[in-house]
């Protein structure tokens, strides 16, 4: 057994704040197709597959081709828009991403999101090379809540679910990470409350032994610092 430590990142929502560019792509590429959407709409499907999300939208019009093609398009205005205005990282995730890497964690994305999508985020953070492993959309049949993500990024690690540690800002994520048998960090920009084992409102809030405390923790009941 691989005795190699692992952290697991979520991506949007968690190593950035992406959730205005995915707003105006899904509202300019919906608006195209003579379906206007609201905010509040786009934000009840903020963070889960597009697969899931278009059919609801289309209703009886929804069709495989039809998601297919706004899905395509709408993740094309998406990079778009990173590639001309940039991504920053949120607050304490380069710090972490480069101390992990230097400390010799294994690392992985692990995301709903197209590869494609990824990539464009990594290079735009100058990250790639703290990443041994993608997980994205394409990989897995399941989505969040379902651990399948976060198991095929440890398998692809060669670590164990013990030894890998999450770091979500969605319930469903954390709920995955829990079903997978991993720990996890939830960081709770807004609040809301997340069932994950160390919860912080901003990574750089983190303590510098936070991810080798956890790891070597046997409780696995949920707290806030």
């Amino acid at each position: 057994m691989s005795t190699a430590r692992a952290v697991l990142w979520d991506m949007d929502g968690t190593l950035i704040d992406s959730e205005e560019f995915h707003w105006i792509s899904w509202r300019d590429t919906m608006a195209k197709e003579g379906i206007p959407i609201t905010r509040k709409l786009f934000l009840s499907s903020f963070g889960q597959r597009n697969d899931s999300i278009v059919p609801r939208w289309l209703g009886a019009a929804s069709t495989p081709e039809r998601v297919e093609k706004i899905s395509r398009a709408k993740e094309e205005l998406y990079r778009d828009l990173i590639r001309k205005h940039g991504m920053s990282p949120l607050p304490g995730v380069s710090d972490w991403v480069r101390r992990l890497h230097e400390e010799g964690w294994l690392q992985a994305i692990a995301s709903a999101a197209p590869r494609p999508n990824i990539e464009v985020v990594l290079e735009s953070l100058k990250a790639a090379h703290c990443f041994q492993a993608i997980v994205s959309a394409e990989d897995v049949h399941k989505g969040k809540p379902d651990p399948e993500v976060y198991l095929m990024a440890a398998s692809q690690l060669g670590t164990s679910p013990k030894r890998s540690i999450v770091v979500e800002d969605a319930v469903a994520g954390v709920e995955a990470a829990r079903a997978a048998g991993m720990r996890s960090i939830g960081v709770s920009r807004n609040g809301k409350h997340l069932a994950a084992d160390l919860v912080v409102q901003s990574l750089d809030l983190l303590n510098s032994d936070a991810f080798e405390r956890l790891l070597q923790s046997s409780s696995s009941v949920a707290k806030s610092c």
